[in-house]
């Protein structure tokens, strides 16, 4: 198994029922289910578009408690969009890491394990959406058609959705470890 390492650079809710943008936090407490009071707390959820095998509004296990993204990646994104930086926030994401430019590529099934023992298990790719894009809009409305161009941008580049595996506090500059999936050998 292989295994890598990357540092929390940021911890962020979306806790305002309004708004995608998520805000900084220096720490959380996670528990099954997610970061309380976040707009993707919780063990279930109504299915919606992303799970078209289910009626919309099917009650199904909740697989994006937690969104992660990379600095590296953002850097990316902002750099096919013509900006100087994309934020974290700007996106809805729950954890910002570096250290690991490639982690939109995480397999499914890896782990990230922090310092006390909290865990996370990646459930797969964050596909890109016109949210994020909507919002970049707003803030750079001076750029035409960016709210269309961030999904092609964004692509390969969105980061993992996670759900929680071990509660436990997770906070800014925590070092942590990704135990990476091979699917010939898979973690259990």
């Amino acid at each position: 198994m292989k295994t890598l390492e990357a540092t929390v650079d940021a911890v962020l809710i979306g806790d305002h029922p309004e708004s995608f943008i998520t805000r900084r936090l220096e720490e959380v407490n996670l528990e099954f289910g997610g970061i309380p009071g976040d707009r993707h707390f919780g063990m279930i959820i109504a299915s919606n578009s992303r799970q078209p095998m289910y009626p919309k509004g099917t009650e199904i296990l909740n697989r994006r408690q937690i969104s992660i993204l990379s600095v590296e990646e953002c850097s990316q994104i902002a750099e096919k969009l013509g900006l100087e930086y994309v934020l974290p926030e700007w996106l809805g994401a729950n954890l910002l890491l570096s250290g690991y430019s490639d982690l939109t590529q995480l397999p499914m099934g890896s782990r990230i394990l922090f310092p006390n023992g909290t865990g996370l298990i990646c459930m797969g790719e964050n596909q890109p959406c016109v949210l994020p894009g909507e919002v970049i809009q707003i803030l750079h409305g001076n750029q035409p058609k960016l709210a269309a161009q961030f999904v092609r941008a964004a692509y390969k580049r969105r980061g993992v959705v996670c759900a929680v595996e071990r509660p436990g506090k997770i906070q800014k500059g925590d070092q942590v470890k990704i135990l990476v999936n091979d699917f010939s050998k898979p973690m259990q």
